[in-house]
């Protein structure tokens, strides 16, 4: 099995199967996280931080945001700019951001705090905050109360997100103390392929040896005949967004 290190910096090889693969998030998961921020009488300035392809971006910028895109693989950055146009991006980490000390209002990451180092990530983060400002963390979760969901996720392997979430959920340091929280629950509608695109562009299967992706790929394909996801007939994949936030001292 790939190292975390090496699956956290998997995604650049596959920017356009990610892009078509995953979902965006909900405007009101995105304006939770950014509420205690607003009224500032200008502009609100937003890192996103781990940005990949730009689905928080897009999102952020459809607030009315200034936002710098970050992330440390510089092919998922060369997605990004293909897709939002405006855009600032930078290579960097959330441990080592490439911003000026109280330089922004937020710093979001969207499907990424999983992957930091806690404590190194959230000293980080208040560093580039100005007093007062929001960590926003958010998840897209797919919704396994639905049996065939489950059985989708047994046949793709658990993901680092996954596994936290059902551990009780992320953790933030010093500065910070604790995360409020909220949850989104709704449903994207989906084709066989963009089934086969959401599990192409997890860590796990893009890490995995081809025997171990032949595997997960079959076990996909059964579910999706199961459900009807065949051709071009669409199905609803149910989803949760979880978002936490957290405020800078």
């Amino acid at each position: 099995m790939a190292s975390r290190e090496e699956m956290s910096t998997s995604f650049g090889a596959a920017a356009d199967t990610y892009e078509a693969g995953r979902p965006s998030y909900p405007a009101e998961a995105v304006a939770w996280m950014l509420q205690p921020v607003r009224g500032a009488g200008r502009s609100l300035r937003v890192a996103d931080v781990g940005a990949g392809t730009g689905k928080l971006t897009r999102a952020i910028v459809e607030h009315g945001a200034e936002v710098v895109a970050i992330d440390p693989d510089a092919g998922m950055l060369e997605n990004l700019r293909a897709n939002v146009a405006g855009v600032p991006t930078f290579v960097g980490r959330a441990e080592s951001l490439p911003l000026p000390d109280a330089a922004v209002d937020a710093v979001l990451l969207g499907q990424a705090w999983h992957w930091v180092d806690v404590p190194a990530a959230s000293a980080e983060a208040a560093r580039v905050l100005r007093a007062g400002g929001v960590l926003g963390l958010v998840w897209n979760v797919r919704d396994e109360r639905t049996p065939w969901v489950r059985r989708m996720t047994e046949a793709m392997h658990g993901s680092h997100a996954e596994e936290m979430m059902a551990g009780g959920g992320p953790a933030v340091a010093a500065p910070f103390d604790g995360l409020e929280d909220r949850t989104w629950r709704w449903t994207r509608p989906m084709t066989r392929d963009d089934l086969f695109a959401m599990a192409r562009s997890r860590s796990y299967v893009l890490t995995a040896e081809p025997a171990e992706r032949a595997r997960i790929e079959q076990g996909l394909a059964a579910v999706c005949d199961e459900v009807g996801a065949v051709g071009d007939a669409v199905v609803d994949l149910p989803y949760v967004t979880r978002a936490f936030r957290s405020i800078r001292p």
